[in-house]
């Protein structure tokens, strides 16, 4: 038997077979099996198709065959319909007959049961030893519209307009309605697939197959789960190199916050892991699948803006405002126009209209008003894209008329500059906007929409003109020494435990990262410790159990000499006892008085595996959020990212006459972090929390730190 390629070509069978059968089919109206046979037939496949059904001789107008050997020769894709039960001994006759792809409508399978589950591994295991790539359990199918395949293996009767984008939807019902919404918005696909339970075929290896596919330039995904996300992150930015893909990760709230033991902990999610991957990856995320289908529809059709700098023209004050306003709030600019393109402007527009950025037309409806407009203002130097807003006169100007006006300006602007409306009709959109020498301009239904869409594509222009950079790898001694200390620190440990402090130290001074002079110190002889160190000094608790110091009182600053030093250890001991602990000692640290507080951490999330955090650090760091999370390795590019989506930004760049800090030290420690959690995956949280980042040319400085590392027994 000829195994199919592993790679994205694997996929033929299931997208391009030369013959199908439908395993299930039926002449009842309102059965599965039914449906999908009589798409295939109404839908107009080129290829063969073969009705499998015991209980019947024909099915709609062809004959039924008892079995797939009954047919008498191999066949490329078989959907299979049929009851649970009876699905393993199917995929057991496609192996013996020499099927190259199925698909498996069935539910009732790892979805619903421990039992369903391993008949799933069990059917999918004895699949890939053939070489065979299998679509669901528990999917709706997939078709392809390319007018030399034409297939639906689907059971929905919606057959979805020809067009460049691939969707992938992980749920099968809502397969069912973002076919009917494609249908609705005349967007055109190239295919579509249910994948149900991604027991074999994944999100993963469909990027992989439409990044090679010619006939698909936008990459849709429905999300529910990932089953190998470090995976999608290696293919996906290659990818999105190429074409825009752009998802929606259902389960924002469901993911919820998962009961910490650290700061970097507290703050993370299964939803900001997904957001760390797309952000690393360029996949466009959006909250809804109204958005979606926004930003596909101006992907799809128009080039990515250069620059955030965005012309507007209206026939109406209202909707260009709240345009102009969501335009500022998603990040792109409204800038002044050239004085050449307003006395252009004034030649022709009525003295009491408006030749600033926005363009308002005062309620001319007059096409050729529109077109001179939207030419001039789309051929200014200093606009990057074009939206038109237009809203239809109640008795005067066809709508078809201006569609058809804007269509043709569109035509006389760059090329390289994406022309986007906002057609204010009940109505809709007249299909005049689309007949110009430019093909599709997207409409949108209302103002904030086009301005959500575009700010997503120059997002995407944005990533694509990043440097992929490097990430940070340890010399060889080095890791040698970073693993002698992890596997002495799991020797002892019976439990994921926290390192102690001069482990944590020795940790930190081996991957090069600062921190601030200190002595774990007896009690009795803190004062001397001080004396040592130098004033002024910290003290903090050394207490079994002790993980936040500063909420118990752990920790006392500001002190002078050795006699504050004296009664900042009574005062421990007093709090050390409030809250049932027992101070067995104190960590003496210089203290830090300058530098701007910050926090690099990391933690374990069981799907994702590591993530490293940065952002606003000190004891409000779960209170203010502002942080940044990325999956390691952590790149030079992804770190600079990271900081500079920081709303704290400003602190960091000597916000009204503060210092500057020294963001490329901080930069180089989140690397640093990165590459730590790489050489010792047995660190399952790490906070470096406050951070003190210093000024330019003095690095940072680690005020306190606490790593906690996982068993051997856990490993």
């Amino acid at each position: 038997m000829n195994k199919q390629p592993a790679g994205p070509r694997g996929l033929d069978p299931l997208f391009r077979p030369a013959s199908v059968a439908v395993v299930g089919a039926s002449q009842k109206p309102n059965s599965i099996g039914g449906a999908i046979l009589g798409n295939l037939i109404r839908d107009g496949y080129s290829g063969r198709i073969y009705a499998v059904n015991p209980n019947a001789e024909t099915i709609k107008g062809l004959a039924a065959h008892p079995t797939l050997a009954a047919i008498g020769h191999p066949v490329d894709l078989v959907v299979i319909a049929v009851p649970a039960r009876f699905v393993e001994s199917v995929v057991d006759d496609c192996i013996a007959t020499g099927a190259r792809g199925i698909v498996i409508i069935t539910s009732g399978f790892a979805e619903s049961s421990e039992e369903g589950r391993r008949t799933e591994k069990r059917i999918i295991a004895k699949a890939r030893a053939a070489g065979i790539r299998t679509v669901g359990p528990n999917c709706m199918g997939l078709l392809n519209t390319d007018a030399k395949i034409r297939l639906n293996v689907t059971f929905t009767p919606i057959w979805p307009p020809t067009g460049n984008i691939g969707i992938l939807s992980q749920s099968g019902a809502l397969g069912l309605t973002i076919l009917d919404h494609v249908r609705e918005l005349n967007l055109g696909i190239s295919s579509f697939i249910s994948v149900g339970n991604k027991a074999d075929v994944s999100g993963n290896d469909l990027i992989e197959y439409w990044a090679d596919d010619p006939n698909t330039d936008v990459i849709l995904l429905y999300l529910e789960s990932f089953g190998n996300p470090r995976k999608f992150g290696r293919i996906v930015p290659r990818v999105a190199r190429k074409k825009p893909i752009v998802a929606v990760k259902a389960g924002r709230s469901a993911a919820g916050r998962r009961a910490a033991s650290s700061h970097s902990a507290a703050l993370a999610s299964m939803d900001v892991a997904v957001d760390a991957l797309f952000e690393q990856s360029g996949v466009l995320r959006t909250d809804t699948l109204e958005s979606m289908f926004d930003v596909a529809a101006l992907l799809a059709t128009q080039p990515l803006p250069a620059g955030p700098r965005v012309g507007v023209i209206s026939n109406a004050g209202g909707p260009a405002i709240l345009l102009a306003d969501a335009c500022e709030a998603e990040g792109l600019k409204l800038p002044e126009l050239a004085p050449e393109t307003i006395n252009s402007l004034r030649e022709f527009l009525p003295p009491h209209a408006g030749f600033q950025n926005p363009v308002d037309l005062v309620g001319s409806d007059q096409p050729e008003d529109f077109h001179r407009a939207v030419q001039m203002v789309g051929n200014d130097p200093n606009v990057d894209a074009v939206i038109v807003v237009f809203i239809p006169p109640l008795l005067t100007t066809r709508p078809e008329d201006v569609a058809a006006a804007i269509a043709r300006a569109a035509s006389e602007i760059p090329a390289d500059r994406p022309v986007l409306n906002v057609f204010l009709s009940s109505r809709g959109t007249p299909a005049m906007l689309g007949a110009g020498p430019r093909g599709r301009i997207p409409s949108f239904r209302y103002p904030e929409n086009a301005a959500i869409s575009l700010a997503a594509s120059y997002r995407l222009s944005q990533w694509r003109r990043r440097p992929e950079g490097q990430a940070l790898k340890f010399p060889e001694p080095t890791v040698a020494r970073i693993r002698a200390i992890i596997e002495s620190a799991q020797a002892t440990a019976a439990e994921p435990g926290w390192l102690s402090a001069d482990q944590t130290g020795e940790l930190l001074d081996a991957t090069g990262i600062s921190m601030a002079k200190a002595e774990l110190s007896p009690v009795e002889s803190a004062p001397h410790a001080a004396d040592r160190l130098g004033y002024p000094v910290v003290l903090k608790a050394i207490a079994p159990g002790l993980v936040h110091k500063s909420d118990v009182g752990g920790v006392v600053l500001d002190l002078e000499n050795a006699e504050e030093v004296r009664d900042a250890i009574t005062q421990l001991k007093s709090r050390m006892t409030k809250a049932g602990l027992k101070l067995e000692g104190v960590l003496v640290q210089r203290q830090i008085d300058s530098g701007i507080e910050m926090i690099v951490g990391t933690v374990t999330d069981p799907v994702f595996g590591p993530l490293v955090v940065c952002g606003m650090g000190g004891v409000h760091v779960e209170v203010l959020k502002d942080v940044a999370f990325r999956l390691t390795p952590v790149r030079d590019a992804d770190a600079k990212d990271m900081i500079a989506g920081l709303k704290s930004l400003p602190l960091l760049r000597g916000y009204r006459g503060s210092p500057l800090a020294d963001e490329q030290a901080l930069a180089s420690t989140i690397m640093k972090v990165s590459a730590l959690i790489e050489v010792a995956p047995e660190i399952v949280d790490l906070d470096l929390n406050p951070l003190m980042v210093l000024e330019p040319g003095k690095g940072i400085v680690v005020a306190d730190a606490r790593i906690r590392v996982q068993s051997k027994a856990d490993g």
